[in-house]
């Protein structure tokens, strides 16, 4: 029996690092019975069925501290959600909806706002000026100049963080510049429609360190909001809401048409950027929505 860190799945086939070796894996049948799929990021135990080849088969995972869909991934501390400042422009609904479910998880978040060298800084602050009262860290990053690169180093030491965003923002190629020896592909961005083509193929889990790991991720387009089945708790996974929520008129206010309401207080008086705001009542119609079917 082993004890290892799943760091790979491709067709069935788990790929384990167990310290000093990897090891390919099949799950068990009983995990198909009981519905359960072993993510990348699992804790597992396993038995080897052959040393010289490295073979095995996963007999238990172990209790996950967090569990992401998509990307699917086990285990994450913290998610830096990675946005450019053009090609492909920044998709800021996309990004908050990133945003809520890693808040669902209570994982750290750092914000990377990447390819700063295509824009003017007036620019990429309108970008910042949207999350500065959030909390969150913001890096700002460009591989052509440098810059953001050792930030990025200092957030991954000692964490196992997904590394995630929309395809062609240059997460691959970031990674790549943090840890040269990942030598992951990187794409180009089409030209007919400005959007990234897809480097990553699957879900890796990456050594950065002794300590580290990060997930490289397939690029994504769309997050569905149906772990959020009350709308009423929305509002928490925006954390610059916080502060206004308790001197809101009404316990149940959702922040919408009600009166004597904080949180659209704090827009007015420019606490709260408009852009988020605009995206929370565009997520609270998704729920309302999800909930119909």
């Amino acid at each position: 029996m082993g004890k290892g860190k799943i760091i790979k799945g491709i067709g069935g086939f788990y790929y384990i690092d167990c310290g000093s070796n990897i090891f390919e894996c099949k799950a068990r049948g009983i995990f198909r019975k009981k519905k359960i799929i072993p993510m990348v990021g699992d804790d597992v135990v396993f038995s080897v069925l052959d040393e010289g080849k490295k073979l095995g088969i996963i007999d238990e995972i172990l209790e996950r501290k967090t569990e992401l869909f998509r990307p699917s991934v086990a285990n994450v501390d913290q998610a830096i959600v990675v946005f450019s400042v053009m090609k492909p422009n920044p998709n800021y609904c996309l990004l908050d909806h990133f945003l809520v479910l890693a808040e669902n998880e209570d994982l750290e978040i750092v914000i990377c706002i990447n390819k700063i060298d295509l824009a003017t800084n007036r620019e990429y602050e309108e970008i910042v000026d949207v999350y500065k009262n959030t909390g969150y860290k913001i890096i700002l990053s460009s591989i052509t100049e440098e810059a953001g690169i050792n930030e990025l180093r200092d957030v991954l030491r000692d964490r196992t963080t997904v590394f995630a965003g929309p395809s062609g923002v240059g997460k691959s190629s970031l990674l790549n510049e943090i840890a040269p020896n990942f030598k992951l592909k990187t794409g180009e961005i089409s030209r007919k429609n400005s959007r990234g083509k897809h480097t990553t193929r699957h879900v890796e889990l990456l050594k950065v360190n002794s300590t580290g790991w990060v997930v490289d991720t397939p690029g994504f387009s769309a997050l569905s909001l149906e772990f959020i089945k009350d709308e009423q708790k929305l509002a928490y996974h925006f954390p610059e809401f916080l502060d206004y929520i308790p001197s809101c008129k009404f316990v149940s206010c959702i922040h919408i048409n009600e009166p004597k309401c904080a949180v659209k207080d704090a827009i007015k008086e420019g606490k709260v950027h408009p852009q988020r705001y605009k995206n929370y009542v565009r997520m609270l119609e998704e729920i309302k929505e999800n909930r119909r079917y």
